[in-house]
């Protein structure tokens, strides 16, 4: 069964530093294109950051310089690389995968709080 399975967030203080997991059990990994989107309280869910086949990487400009996303397809595996963190991204952080068809988990939560 194809599962997206998402770890890593928590809390920490503003500044600080997460790196979010994201395992995709499949044997096609390298074809999907990983994204990571997030989900504050109220608000609609956005792209943070996502990461090609080829490696071709795109970044929120809100995340940008901040955040680096980045994938090892020998462990089926996306990484999100979170610094300096902010309040403002407080929010429930979502792997998706998305080749011909397009897979979620069910998230991992990031707060960031003092």
């Amino acid at each position: 069964q194809v599962q997206v399975v998402e770890s890593g967030g928590g809390l920490v203080q503003p500044g600080g530093s997460l790196r979010l997991s994201c395992t995709f059990s499949t044997s096609m990994f390298s074809i999907y294109t990983m994204a990571w989107y997030r989900q504050a309280p109220g608000k609609q869910r956005e792209l943070v950051a996502s990461i090609g086949s080829s490696r071709f990487t795109n970044y929120a400009d809100y995340v940008k310089g901040r955040f680096t996303i980045s994938r090892d397809n020998v462990l089926n595996t996306a990484y999100l690389q979170m610094n300096r963190l902010e309040p403002e991204d407080t929010a429930v952080y979502y792997c998706n995968a998305h080749a011909l068809t397009s897979y979620w988990g069910q998230g991992t939560r990031v707060t960031v709080s003092s």
